[in-house]
C-alpha cells in the first residue's frame, strides 16, 4: 500500500540465516544494502503473537559453523516477528535469505484451508493506507483495528517452503486474499540444507 507517496514493507522472519535488503540501479545493478541481519541477538525484532492462538513459536539465536541464525521452535504453536525497519520497497526491491527446514508437516497443503501450515515462511507485509482504500476496506481495517490496536497489513507476499509441491506456485491465502503466497521450495529433498533464495 502507498504510504506518504512511498511503497513501505516490513519483514517477518522465520528461521533465517540472513537477511539482505538490495537497491538497484537502473541499470539492475545493486547499488547499496539497506540492512544485513546476521542474528547476533533479536533486537531488530519484535513478537507478533494471535490472540486466539494460545501457544506461539520459541524464537532463539542458534551458530552453525561460526554464523548465528534465528532458530524457530513449533509445536502446535504459531507466532512471528516482524522487523522494526520499515522500507520502500521501490526503491529495495529484492531480499535476500538462506533458509534451512529439519522436517515438514505430513498434513500440510498449501491449496487447501485446512493445510494451511509450513515449516518456514517468510512475509513481506505492505501497510494498509486508509486514504487510498475504498469505503468497505476502511470499515473492515477500521474494526481490525479497534480490536488488534492496530491496522494489519494491506497486502504481503508470503514466500514459503511448502510440505509438498502444487500445481500452481503462486497462491492467494486461504484466509486473506491480499495475501500471496510463494512457494519456493517444497518437500523433504533439501531438508537440512541452508538454501538461498
Amino acid at each position: 500500500m502507498m504510504t506518504g507517496g512511498m511503497r513501505t514493507a516490513s519483514a517477518i522472519g522465520c528461521l533465517v540465516v540472513l537477511m539482505i535488503l538490495v537497491s538497484l540501479s537502473a541499470g539492475g545493478q545493486a547499488k547499496a544494502v539497506l540492512f544485513r541481519e546476521d542474528f547476533n541477538d533479536l533486537d531488530n525484532w519484535r513478537p507478533l503473537t494471535f490472540p486466539k492462538i494460545r501457544n506461539h513459536s520459541v524464537y532463539t539465536i542458534g551458530t552453525d559453523d561460526g554464523n548465528s541464525f534465528l532458530r524457530a521452535e513449533s509445536n502446535a504453536s504459531a507466532s512471528g516477528l516482524i522487523c522494526r525497519k520499515g522500507y520502500d520497497v521501490l526503491e529495495y526491491p529484492k531480499v535476500r535469505w538462506r533458509w534451512k527446514i529439519e522436517n515438514v508437516y505430513q498434513k500440510g497443503n498449501a491449496g487447501e484451508r485446512s493445510g494451511d501450515d509450513y515449516p518456514i515462511r517468510i512475509y513481506i507485509i505492505f501497510k494498509y493506507d486508509p486514504k487510498t482504500a475504498t469505503f468497505g476496506q476502511r470499515l473492515k481495517y477500521g474494526i481490525a483495528k479497534a480490536v488488534y490496536g492496530e491496522y494489519p497489513p494491506g497486502s504481503s507476499l508470503n514466500y514459503i517452503w511448502a510440505s509438498r509441491g502444487q500445481k500452481r506456485r503462486i497462491l492467494s491465502n486461504p484466509y486473506a486474499e491480499e495475501a500471496k503466497m510463494i512457494i519456493l521450495e517444497a518437500g523433504t529433498e533439501k531438508a537440512g540444507q541452508w538454501v538461498e533464495e
